[in-house]
C-alpha cells in the first residue's frame, strides 16, 4: 500500500473547496431531488442515544425488538453500496446505525445516501446486536436533521489544535463529548449552588454590572464609555459594596452569582471575565462563612463523587475529611524558617526572592510578597489559611487582640486561592482611613480610577450590622471539581484575540 501524495497549501485549499462545493450541492439535491429540508423539522419522541442503547432486549426478535427515535451527528459512515454503515453521537453515547435498501424507505435509504460526516440526523428503528455483537439500529426511517456545510476536523488526528478547540467550542464539544460533559456537570453545579444557598435562608439578589466607580477589590478594571450620559463607567470588579449597601438596608443574608470582569493577567487559573459568588451575612462572621464554604463545596464534591475524592493533576483531593485549618502566621514560619514579624529576616528574604522596591515597600506588603511565593505552594488538599495582615485587607475587621491581623481566611484547593472570607468591617472612619491609605498606595495609572466611594461610607454611617461575608471563585471550585487544569476548560467560550490578531501570549498558549 502506497502513501497518498503530499498535497501543496494551494492544491490543500483547492481539494477543501471542491469538498465543500460538494456538501452543497447535496443541499440542493435534498430540496429538489427529494424535496425535503436540509435543515430539518420538529421531531417529538427522541430519546437519548445512550437510552436508546439501554432498551436492546438480549434474545428479542423480529416484533419483539423495541423501536426507539433518535437524533445524533453522524462521526463515520461506511457506503456499502445497499447496506450503508454509520455511527452517530449525542452528548450521552455513541451508536452504530445500519440503513439497508430492503428495509428503510426510498427516501430514506436516499438521504443516508447524501449524509457526510458531521450531519446530524434523526433514524427511528428497532434496536439489535448484530454479528460481531454491536448493539445497533436497524433503520426502518432517516431523516435530515441538518446538513452540515462546513468541513469536519480531520477524521484521523480530530480537533487537536488546542487554540482552535477554544475558537470553536461548537465543534470541540461534538468531537469530544467529555467538553460536553464538563459543561453539563458546571451546569448542574450551578444550580446546586443556588439550592444550597436557598436552603439555608440566602436571597439571590443582582447588582449592577456598570459601576461609576471601581470599588470592592484592589484589582485593574475595564473602562467604557456611556454615551447617554457622556460619561466613562466600570465593569464591575466585585459586587462587594453594592451587597453590604443590602444589609444596610436590612436583607439579613444574601449572595450573588454573577460575572465579574478585570483587565489583568490572562494564565491557567485567570481570565478577564469570570464567574464568582459573594455572600453576606448580618451578624455573622469569618468562622460563620468558614463554615459555610465547607459544607457547600464538600456538598459539591459529594455530586460528583460519592466517596468525597476527586482526582485534579495527579492528586486525589479529599473533601469529605475535614479541612485543614492554619493561621498566616504558623503557614509562614513553617515555609521560611522564621516568624512573620522579623523585620530584617523578611527584608532578606525578599531581596533574595528578587521582589522589586524591597525598601519601599511597607513591611507588611513585604511579608504578603514572600508569603505568597513560598508559603502558598504544597496547599494541595482543601486548606482554611486564616488572619491575614490588616494592610491587605482593607474592608476587614481588625482582630481584637492583635490589630496587625484581620479577621480573614482564604481557602486554598489544588494551590489555587479559591476565595476569601472576611468579618466585615463596618466602622465608617476606620473604613475611610483604609480606603484614603489603598488610594495614596496605588500607583501612578491605578489612582486615575481609585476614588473613594463617598455613598458607600455614608451607608456604613447609617450603619450596617456586623457581618460576614465570603466571595468564591466559581470556574476555579468548576476546575477542581470537574478534573481541568485549565480555566478556559470550564468556561465553555474563553477570551480569545481575534483570529488572524498575532500570535498569542505565552499565557495564552500554556493555558
Amino acid at each position: 500500500m502506497t502513501d497518498q501524495p503530499q498535497r501543496t497549501p494551494t492544491e490543500e485549499t483547492a481539494y477543501a473547496e471542491q469538498l465543500i462545493a460538494d456538501r452543497q450541492a447535496k443541499v440542493m439535491r435534498l430540496r429538489d431531488e427529494l424535496g425535503v429540508s436540509p435543515y430539518g423539522r420538529r421531531v417529538d419522541g427522541l430519546i437519548s442515544l445512550a437510552e436508546a442503547r439501554g432498551k436492546f432486549v438480549e434474545g428479542a426478535e423480529g416484533d419483539a425488538r423495541p423501536v426507539v427515535r433518535v437524533a445524533g451527528r453522524v462521526m463515520l459512515h461506511r457506503d456499502g453500496g445497499k447496506l450503508h454503515w454509520l455511527n452517530i453521537r449525542d452528548l450521552t453515547a455513541d451508536l452504530q446505525i445500519a440503513v439497508s435498501k430492503k428495509d428503510a424507505d426510498e427516501q430514506s435509504f436516499a438521504i443516508t445516501q447524501l449524509t457526510d460526516l458531521g450531519d446530524i440526523i434523526v433514524v427511528e428503528g428497532p434496536v439489535m446486536k448484530t454479528r460481531t455483537g454491536e448493539i445497533t439500529i436497524w433503520a426502518s426511517r432517516v431523516e435530515m436533521g441538518c446538513k452540515s456545510v462546513a468541513l469536519p476536523p480531520d477524521k484521523f488526528h480530530g480537533l487537536e489544535d488546542p487554540e482552535m478547540r477554544y475558537r470553536q467550542r461548537y465543534v470541540d464539544m461534538y468531537v469530544h463529548p467529555e467538553v460536553a460533559r464538563t459543561f453539563e456537570t458546571r451546569s448542574r453545579l450551578m444550580t446546586a449552588i443556588r439550592r444550597f444557598m436557598d436552603e439555608r435562608g440566602y436571597l439571590e439578589v443582582e447588582t449592577p454590572m456598570l459601576q461609576t466607580q471601581a470599588g470592592g477589590a484592589a484589582a485593574r478594571p475595564f473602562i467604557t464609555h456611556l454615551n447617554a450620559m457622556d460619561m466613562d463607567v466600570y465593569l464591575r470588579i466585585a459586587p462587594e459594596l453594592y451587597l453590604k449597601r443590602l444589609l444596610v438596608g436590612g436583607l439579613p443574608r444574601v449572595y450573588e452569582v454573577n460575572r465579574n470582569f478585570r483587565n489583568e493577567g490572562v494564565d491557567r487559573s485567570h481570565n478577564p471575565e469570570f464567574t464568582s459568588m459573594e455572600v453576606y451575612q448580618a451578624f455573622g462572621n469569618y468562622e460563620t462563612m468558614r463554615e459555610l464554604t465547607e459544607s457547600l463545596i464538600r456538598h459539591l464534591a459529594m455530586m460528583v463523587s460519592p466517596d468525597g475524592v476527586i482526582e485534579w493533576s495527579g492528586h486525589q483531593i479529599d473533601y469529605k475529611s475535614p479541612f485543614r485549618v492554619v493561621t498566616y502566621a504558623e503557614l509562614f514560619e513553617q515555609a521560611n524558617g522564621f516568624a512573620m514579624t522579623d523585620v530584617a529576616a523578611v527584608k532578606a528574604k525578599a531581596k533574595e526572592l528578587h521582589i522589586a522596591k524591597v525598601d519601599q515597600l511597607d513591611h507588611w506588603f513585604l511579608v504578603n510578597e514572600v508569603f505568597e511565593q513560598t508559603a502558598e505552594h504544597g496547599l494541595i488538599q482543601p486548606t482554611f489559611v486564616l488572619d491575614y495582615p490588616s494592610v491587605i485587607s482593607p474592608l476587614t475587621r481588625p482582630r481584637g487582640d492583635n490589630p496587625d491581623l484581620c479577621e480573614r481566611w482564604d481557602l486554598f484547593i489544588g494551590e489555587m486561592e479559591i476565595g476569601p472570607a472576611y468579618t466585615e468591617l463596618n466602622d465608617p472612619e476606620i473604613q475611610r482611613q483604609r480606603f484614603t491609605e489603598q488610594i495614596a498606595g496605588a500607583d501612578d495609572e491605578e489612582t486615575t480610577f481609585r476614588t473613594l466611594d463617598h455613598d458607600f461610607l455614608n451607608a456604613l454611617c447609617v450603619g450596617m450590622p456586623p457581618a460576614g461575608g465570603m466571595g468564591m471563585g466559581i470556574d476555579r471550585v468548576m476546575m477542581l471539581m470537574t478534573g481541568n487544569r485549565s480555566i478556559r476548560d470550564v468556561i465553555p467560550f474563553p477570551f480569545m484575540r481575534p483570529e488572524g490578531s498575532g500570535a498569542a501570549s505565552p499565557a495564552e498558549a500554556e493555558s
